[in-house]
C-alpha cells in the first residue's frame, strides 16, 4: 500500500477496479504540516484556471485519485520548488497527502503512469490552447502587445542526437531543442511551442504562432476601423534582433500586425541635440527618465518604419524600429525595453520551476519531410570560418612587419625571410578557403531528415507530457504573480515579494476543518519578522474575500496567521 496509507478499504477497492468514483478529500485536524503554506496559493491557482476545462480534455480510468487531486498536487510541487517528479522519492508522501485531504499522494511510478495516461492524445495541447484563449480574453490589455523569444533547452542525454543549437547563456553549440514562448509585457506566459528542429524565429511566428494567435486574441479593432485607416494595426509583436527582416515586416504589415524590434544595422549616431528627456513609467511601475529621439526610416525593400533611439548616459544609442504608426513614441520605447521581462521569466523559471527538466525519457520520430542543416555543409562552413579567422590574424601580422633597422644586408635578409614566410602562409590559406568555398557551394545547405546519413539520424524528445507539465508551471507562475501583485504594495522592498511567497509556500501550517460550519481553516505559522506578518495578514484578508471552496468538498477555506 505504501508509506502513509490509512484508507485501506478504498485502496483495495481501487486495486481490483471496484471503486466507482475517486476518493473525496477528507481533511483532519492537524498541526505543523510541512509546506502547509502552499495552500495559500490554491485560490489563485483555481482562478488562473488549474481545474478549468480539465474535465473536457482529460479522462482518468477508475482509481483512487481524482483528476483534480493530481493537478493540485502537481501545481503544489511546482510552487514549493520540487523541480522534478523524481524528487518526490525523497519526500514523505503522507505529509503531502494531508495537503489535499488524502492519506498520501501517489508514488513516483504511479504519478508517471497517470501523466502518461493523461497525455496519450492531443489533450495537453487543447487544454493549453483553451487556457491561453481564456487568459487573453480576460486581460486584453496584456494581449495587445506580445513578446516572442526562443528558449534553448539543452539535452545532455544519450537516447538521441538532437541537432546542435547555439546556447547564448553558455556561449556554446550544444545538442538542444528550442521552445518558443509568447509572454505579456510583465512576463506572464501565454503559450509555448516546441521545435526539435529550429527553422528560425520568423518561420515559427508565421507558420505556428500567428495562426494560433488569430484564433485566441480578442478583437481590438473592428473591420471598419481597419478599412478606414490603412496604418492601423490589430496587435503588436515584440522580438529581439533575430526577427529583423524587411520582407517579414512587410508581410506582417499586410496582415495588420505591428512589429517592434532592435535595428540590426543602425548606422551612424544621431546628433545628441535631437534627444530630449522624457519622464516614463516602466512596465514594473518604476518612474525613470529616458533621452529619446525619433525619425522615419526607409528599409532596403522600400518600407517606411519608425526609428526610435535611446541615448544612454555614456553616449550609447540604442535603435528601435517598428511598424506601429499610431502609438506615441514613449509607449513604444517602454514596450521594447520591457522585453527583458521575458528574459527574466526564463531565468526565474529555470532556477525555480525547473523549466529545462525532462518529464519523461521517451522519444518520438521526427517527420521525414522536416528539413535540417546538412551536416557536411555545417562542417565546411565551420572550416571556412576557422581558416578565415587565421587568415585575418596573418594579414594583421603581415601589416605590422616593418624594418626599423638600417638598410644593411645582415638586417634586410632576415626581415625579407620573415615577410616571405608570412606571405606564403597567407597565400596557402587563401587557396584553402577558396577550395572550401567551392565545396560548400556544391553541397546542399539543407537536407530532409530521411536523407541524413545514418550516423546523423535523430529522434525528438517526447513533447506531450512536457507540454502538460509546462502548462501547469505556467499556471503556477501566473498564480504566484497574482499573489505578488497583492503583496507588493505592503512591502517596503517590493523586489522581495517573490522571496516572501517562497517562504510562505515552504512554511508549516495547521489545518482545522469544521464540517458543521463547512469551513477549512489554514493557519500559517509566523515568519521571520513583523513586516512579513503585516503583509501576510493583508494577503489573508484578500484570500478570504474569495470564499474559495476546496475542490469536491463543501469546505470554505479560511486563511489565518498565527501558531496558536
Amino acid at each position: 500500500m505504501g508509506m502513509g496509507t490509512r484508507n485501506v478499504d478504498a485502496r483495495l477497492a481501487a486495486s481490483i477496479g471496484q471503486l466507482e468514483e475517486p476518493v473525496v478529500p477528507d481533511f483532519q485536524a492537524l498541526q505543523d504540516i510541512p509546506k502547509g503554506g502552499v495552500l495559500f496559493a490554491l485560490p489563485a491557482l483555481l482562478v488562473t484556471g488549474l481545474l478549468k476545462y480539465s474535465e473536457n480534455f482529460f479522462k482518468l480510468s477508475k482509481g483512487y485519485y481524482g483528476l483534480d487531486s493530481l493537478l493540485i498536487i502537481l501545481a503544489f510541487i511546482a510552487l514549493v520548488r520540487v523541480k522534478s517528479i523524481e524528487s518526490l522519492r525523497y519526500s514523505a508522501p503522507g505529509e503531502w497527502g494531508k495537503l489535499i485531504g488524502l492519506d498520501r499522494i501517489p508514488e513516483v511510478r504511479t504519478l508517471r503512469s497517470k501523466i502518461k495516461q493523461l497525455t496519450q492524445d492531443e489533450g495537453p495541447q487543447q487544454w493549453s490552447e483553451a487556457l491561453c484563449k481564456e487568459w487573453m480574453q480576460s486581460a486584453p490589455e496584456q494581449a495587445s502587445i506580445l513578446y516572442i523569444d526562443g528558449h534553448v533547452r539543452v539535452y545532455n542525454g544519450q537516447q538521441t542526437k538532437l541537432p546542435r543549437h547555439h546556447v547564448a547563456r553558455q556561449k556554446l553549440c550544444l545538442r538542444a531543442t528550442t521552445d518558443y514562448w509568447v509572454n505579456a509585457m510583465d512576463g506572464q506566459p501565454f503559450m509555448v511551442i516546441n521545435k526539435a528542429v529550429d527553422p528560425g524565429m520568423i518561420k515559427v511566428i508565421e507558420n505556428d504562432i500567428l495562426p494560433q494567435l488569430e484564433k485566441r486574441l480578442p478583437t481590438f479593432v473592428n473591420a471598419e476601423e481597419l478599412k478606414s485607416d490603412p496604418l492601423l494595426h490589430r496587435f503588436t509583436l515584440v522580438c529581439d534582433r533575430e526577427s529583423y527582416s524587411p520582407p517579414f515586416f512587410k508581410r506582417m504589415k499586410a496582415q495588420r500586425v505591428a512589429c517592434l524590434t532592435y535595428h540590426k544595422y543602425p548606422g551612424e549616431n544621431w546628433p545628441e541635440e535631437e534627444f530630449l528627456p522624457y519622464a516614463v513609467t516602466l512596465s514594473s511601475g518604476e518612474q525613470t527618465q529616458l533621452n529619446l529621439a525619433e525619425r522615419g526610416h526607409c528599409l532596403s525593400n522600400g518600407l517606411w518604419v519608425r526609428e526610435i533611439r535611446k541615448l544612454s548616459q555614456k553616449g550609447h544609442q540604442t535603435s528601435i524600429i517598428g511598424t506601429d504608426y499610431r502609438s506615441e513614441m514613449i509607449p513604444l520605447a517602454v514596450a521594447m525595453f520591457a522585453r527583458w521581462s521575458q528574459e527574466n521569466f526564463f531565468k526565474y523559471c529555470r532556477e525555480h520551476f525547473g523549466l529545462d527538466k525532462l518529464v519523461d525519457y521517451c522519444i518520438e520520430p521526427v517527420s521525414e519531410s522536416v528539413k535540417v542543416v546538412n551536416p557536411e555543409y555545417r562542417r565546411l562552413d565551420s572550416q571556412i570560418r576557422s581558416s578565415q579567422g587565421k587568415l585575418n590574424r596573418l594579414l594583421a601580422r603581415f601589416a605590422t612587419l616593418t624594418l626599423d633597422a638600417p638598410i644593411e644586408p645582415d638586417k634586410v635578409e632576415p626581415f625579407l625571410q620573415k615577410k616571405t614566410i608570412c606571405q606564403e602562409e597567407i597565400e596557402a590559406f587563401q587557396v584553402q578557403i577558396k577550395t572550401l568555398k567551392e565545396k560548400r557551394k556544391q553541397t546542399p545547405h539543407y537536407l530532409k531528415v530521411k536523407d541524413l546519413p545514418e550516423e546523423e539520424q535523430f529522434q525528438q524528445l517526447s513533447t506531450k507530457s512536457k507540454h502538460f507539465i509546462d502548462t501547469i508551471k505556467m499556471i503556477a507562475y501566473r498564480a504566484e504573480t497574482a499573489m505578488a501583485n497583492l503583496l507588493r504594495e505592503t512591502l517596503s522592498r517590493p523586489d522581495e515579494v517573490r522571496s516572501l511567497l517562497r517562504a510562505i509556500y515552504s512554511s508549516e501550517a495547521d489545518l482545522i476543518p469544521d464540517h458543521e460550519q463547512g469551513t477549512l481553516t489554514v493557519k500559517l505559522h509566523h515568519l521571520a519578522n513583523r513586516s512579513y506578518d503585516v503583509a501576510i495578514q493583508k494577503l489573508c484578508d484578500e484570500l478570504n474575500s474569495t470564499e474559495t471552496k476546496f475542490p469536491r468538498t463543501n469546505l470554505r477555506m479560511i486563511f489565518k496567521l498565527g501558531s496558536k
